[in-house]
């Protein structure tokens, strides 16, 4: 399991536990101090990104797509700073 703590310009954290198979996301677990509205959005962002291939632009689009149709609220952090902190896991993953 590759894990990854991604400190945020501005004092927010984010941790990330992955587990990828054949280059996409098998499993995955976020957390941290940021802020998500409503906050139970965080495990289906999590289930969104099941099968997806660990590419930090794609995983962003999906991150920011999935945020605009729910009409959720970030503070804290960015869907770009998710996916960093994702693909910095996976290069963790042994």
């Amino acid at each position: 399991m590759g894990k990854a703590t991604y400190k945020v310009e501005g004092g927010k954290m984010i941790k990330v536990h992955l587990t990828q198979k054949d280059g996409k996301i098998e499993k995955i677990k976020i957390m941290g101090d940021f802020f998500l509205h409503p906050e139970e959005l965080i495990e289906e962002i999590e289930s969104k990104l099941i099968g997806s291939p660990l590419d930090e632009e794609s995983i962003s689009n999906s991150i920011k797509a999935f945020i605009e149709n729910k009409k959720a609220t970030i503070l804290g952090a960015s869907e770009k700073d998710f996916a960093r902190c994702i693909i910095m896991a996976s290069e963790q993953n042994g």
